[in-house]
């Protein structure tokens, strides 16, 4: 059986050694301090890892079951999400005004990472919820947020988002379902959705779908789509649940991997449903969902590539295989453990530095989102919309990555699938295609984000990055391990802008050739200011003789391999980038 213990102490280290959050002026973030936030992920983790985690492998080899138009979650689910909803932990996040706890987005993506590296597919069932709770709070009436947000913060309603179609996934201008209007105000819908995830359970007493559907006579394409609250049980004025909509399941879709989560095919038969927001605005409420929901999977790539590590390095001690070649290591033993090999020390410090400079890199992301939502910070709000694709890309890619990595250090018994290894990478593997493939997340990036607001957005990040490396140069032990190889991938990284900028335009297929090079180069040299920043914690910590010595010489040197081993590919996907369209689209269709 895999194991987990929830990375308190990293997570704590994050919060308050590098963004500092109880001194941030950001409203809420003054009650964050180092007992209270000890005591959320503590209690968290205890949950996480024996509440949720036991039923990770339950989920995967039991999966979800439909039959007479009911869909049944696996054995241990429904009490583990009774147990999540009397604790409170649905709402973590959520407005005090309708039953939420009203703690920052901060502490809901820790706490969500701890039980989304327990149980994926489990998680995912609350975290959509809060999806629908986020869009509906930000474009409903008062009238629906009364109606709909209450249940939805208790989770004893769950929620849902409905974009793709058989015909239509990214590309959302082919939509085909219909909204006809009624003479009461609602709208009859119809069409069939798929690989709606949570679609339906036996966990909650209702499910509020948010559908994407058109308006007969609206216009063309994307600015024709509204969206449409549609309950699964009819809802009276009192909060009642009545009968039973004209919303059904087609199938269960037979998946890769987060076997424990419903991916259902949905039919919308005359389903009545309530407008949310404007008419033929719907992409601009479902974005409310979208941009929330990215962070959210960029959180699930991390979380499973800190699982798949925490299993790898307790099998890479314990594994005796070989001998040290500098000496036997274990000499009362038949053979040295797999640890002592130089090779697997490289896989899990690959490891390692990625989970710890991701981890870094999506609380920062998080509190970008409540300085600009808490502050109304328009600068937070155009950097973490710049920075949003590539959390989202880089982190799923590379936590992906990392799942295999681990899977390598056993061995066969990786490919088996008692070790559990198989089932961190096929549920990691879901990361990089939903809520936006990762190639759609690079084209957003080059396409929109990067020349939004004139550019300023993507000044303001070489800024704080040069402001960084400013401030600390005179420090000798940041200097050469961590500045340095920082300055030199910054200018990897303007060097890209600098090119799409005088290409662009000419050769707009120069840019998109380059476009998913130019996220995994924006992606490393976040990590490399991550890093920077959490050494110089980290020697601040050692200096004042705060915290754990050990925990933190192991930061410093966990950097460093990050700094010198990982940090140097900025120069290779720069080099593609400059290398242009043509090595990529030489090869006519029909030669492919």
């Amino acid at each position: 059986m895999p194991i987990y213990t929830a990375p308190v102490d990293d997570l704590q280290f994050v919060l308050h050694a590098l963004l500092k959050v109880s001194e941030q002026a950001i409203p809420g973030y003054e009650d964050l301090d180092p007992d209270v936030t000890a005591a959320v992920l503590g209690e968290a983790g205890k949950i996480a890892t024996n509440v949720v985690a036991p039923l990770n492998v339950v989920g995967d080899r039991e999966g979800c079951v439909l039959g007479n138009g009911i869909v049944r979650t696996p054995p241990g689910f429904r009490e583990a999400f009774d147990a999540l909803k009397a604790g409170g932990w649905t709402a973590l996040d959520c407005d005090p005004d309708y039953g939420g706890q009203g703690m920052p987005s901060l502490m809901g993506t820790a706490v969500g990472e701890l039980f989304s590296a327990a149980n994926q597919s489990f998680t995912m069932y609350h975290g959509l919820t809060h999806g629908a709770y986020s869009a509906i709070r930000a474009h409903g009436t008062e009238a629906q947020k009364a109606m709909w947000l209450p249940k939805l913060v208790s989770c004893d309603w769950t929620g849902t988002m409905n974009l793709t179609e058989p015909q239509c996934g990214t590309d959302l201008s082919l939509l085909r379902t219909k909204a006809e209007p009624q003479a009461d105000g609602s709208y009859r819908i119809s069409g069939q959705k798929i690989f709606i995830s949570a679609g339906d359970h036996d966990m909650a007493e209702n499910i509020v779908h948010l559908v994407l559907a058109r308006i007969p006579g609206g216009p063309e394409g994307t600015k024709g789509i509204s969206l449409f609250i549609v309950p699964k049980l009819m809802v009276d004025d009192q909060g009642g649940l009545g009968a039973r909509n004209g919303v059904s399941v087609g199938k269960l879709e037979t998946k890769m991997g987060i076997h424990g989560n419903a991916t259902c095919v949905m039919n919308f038969d005359d389903a009545t449903g309530y407008l949310l927001g404007q008419e033929h605005k719907g992409m601009r409420a479902m974005f409310t969902m979208m941009n929330e929901a990215r962070l959210g999977v960029a959180m699930q790539g991390l979380a499973q590539a800190e699982v798949a590590y925490q299993n790898a390095a307790a099998y890479a001690r314990d594994r005796l295989q070989g001998r040290a070649v500098t000496g036997a290591e274990n000499p009362e033993g038949p053979a040295d453990p797999l640890i002592v090999h130089p090779d697997i020390r490289r896989t899990l410090m690959d490891q390692k530095s990625f989970v710890e400079g991701a981890r870094a890199f999506l609380l920062w992301g998080a509190m970008l989102i409540d300085r600009s939502h808490r502050l109304g910070d328009a600068d937070a709000e155009g950097l973490i919309s710049l920075l949003i694709p590539v959390l989202k890309g880089f982190l799923t890619d590379k936590g992906f990555e990392s799942c295999v990595a681990a899977q390598q250090v056993f061995g066969g018994h990786g490919y088996i699938e008692d070790s559990g290894m198989s089932q961190f990478t096929r549920d990691a593997r879901i990361t990089q295609i939903y809520e936006g493939a990762n190639g759609i997340q690079a084209l957003d990036l080059v396409g929109r984000k990067l020349a939004s607001d004139g550019g300023k957005h993507m000044v303001a990040f070489f800024d704080l990055v040069k402001r960084f490396i400013k401030e600390n140069e005179a420090d000798e032990g940041l200097k050469a391990g961590f500045l340095d190889p920082l300055k030199a991938a910054s200018k990897d990284l303007q060097a890209a802008s600098m090119f799409f900028m005088q290409n662009g335009m000419k050769t707009p297929n120069a840019a998109l050739a380059g476009s998913y090079d130019f996220m995994h180069l924006f992606g490393y040299v976040c990590l490399g200011l991550m890093w920077a920043q959490m050494a110089k914690a980290a020697e601040i910590g050692l200096g004042e003789g705060s915290g754990n010595r050990a925990f933190l010489e192991a930061k410093i040197a966990t950097g460093r391999y990050f700094m010198a081993r990982q940090l140097p590919a900025t120069a290779l996907h720069l080099a593609r980038i400059e290398s242009g369209a043509e090595p990529v689209m030489s090869l006519t269709a029909d030669a492919f």
